[in-house]
């Protein structure tokens, strides 16, 4: 049997994921963090984009969006703890390029630093999403 480290993924609405993982690929700030078991001790701040989970019951990968966040490794035990955190299969893409849409009107029309930083910030999560609706697709072919 493989080794396995626990993981869970929180967002501020529910438990996302919940069990064992062989490995986690996370989007850390600094680039892509792979986790397996016996990790050294970590946290870092994580930015838009896809946690890959190697489950060891499973040959595909799972993948879950993340809005950004916490990273914390201890030993055994992987914690994301993330504002959004959707399954890749329930990304909605004609949402996600509505919302792309609006955040790129909002920054072309904007009236203020603060409107035009919240433009961006939103503007920077949907491109993420829709990296990982793209991932998603190369992952089922």
């Amino acid at each position: 049997m493989a080794m396995t480290i626990h993981l869970d993924i929180v967002s501020a609405e529910a438990s996302i994921y919940s069990g064992l993982a062989e490995f986690v690929v996370v989007p850390a700030e600094m680039g892509e963090v792979g986790i397996y078991p016996r990790h050294a001790p970590l946290l870092t701040r994580i930015k838009p984009g896809s946690v890959r989970i190697k489950a060891p019951d499973r040959d595909e990968e799972d993948l879950i969006y993340v809005s950004g966040g916490i990273l914390e490794v201890q030993p055994g035990v992987v914690t994301i703890l993330s504002d959004t955190a959707i399954r890749g299969a329930d990304l909605d893409e004609a949402r996600v390029l509505e919302a792309k849409k609006q955040a790129e009107e909002a920054m072309a029309n904007r009236t203020g630093a603060m409107e035009y930083a919240q433009a961006q910030a939103e503007l920077a999560e949907a491109v993420a999403q829709l990296a990982a609706i793209d991932k998603l697709r190369k992952h089922r072919h």
